[in-house]
């Protein structure tokens, strides 16, 4: 598939490319990104270029793996990465520090899985490892129903299993579990998350 752009009034979604790549390495500094995702450690501009080069076309051209920039409209900076995996019809994305809190990967993440079901999908999954309240949050915010824990998809740093917490939005709206959060993605009463 020829690569599609994506956007709402506050974010724009576009291939990432090599231009990006002192925003990609800075991203993959964070602590929460290199503890919640397999980015290599220490992360340089050599592992930016490769991700663009290898991962991100080619899965455009395979139609194995959709990868996008999440940028704020009006702006070249990239703010982090969402990606959809077809196999599995799968949600991954980070955020660098410096955006999180305003809204733009959960606007990112609804313009992918709008897109996603516009292409037929009948329904998207997302996991994250099992504590990454900040993943959750925003499939929860983003309409997932969450169904449970089950090992990861994505095994961990290392290559070993993992165990993830699940979710899934479905196309037509259903709820796909009436499983409730963990207790830790929810909060407390009256937060706002």
């Amino acid at each position: 598939m020829l690569p599609v752009t994506l956007s709402s009034a506050r974010v724009r979604l576009d291939v990432p490319t090599r231009a990006d790549t002192a925003a990609i390495t800075a991203g993959c500094q964070d602590p929460d990104v290199v503890r919640w995702t397999t980015v290599p450690t220490p992360y340089t501009e050599h592992h930016a270029r490769s991700f663009v080069d290898a991962l991100v076309g080619p899965g455009w051209a395979s139609d194995q793996e959709y990868t996008w920039a999440i940028r704020r409209t009006g702006s070249t900076w990239l703010e982090g990465v969402v990606s959809y995996r077809t196999s599995y019809r799968g949600l991954g994305f980070w955020l660098a520090p410096s955006a999180r809190g305003a809204g733009l990967v959960h606007e990112a993440v609804e313009l992918v899985v709008a897109w996603a079901f516009s292409q037929g999908a009948p329904d998207v999954y997302w996991e994250c490892w099992e504590g990454n309240t900040g993943s959750a949050r925003v499939a929860r915010r983003a309409g997932f129903s969450y169904t449970g824990t089950a090992p990861a998809r994505v095994p961990d740093r290392d290559g070993g299993p993992t165990t993830a917490w699940t979710g899934l939005r479905r196309a037509d709206g259903a709820p796909a579990s009436d499983r409730p959060w963990p207790a830790a993605v929810v909060g407390r009463p009256g937060d706002v998350r």
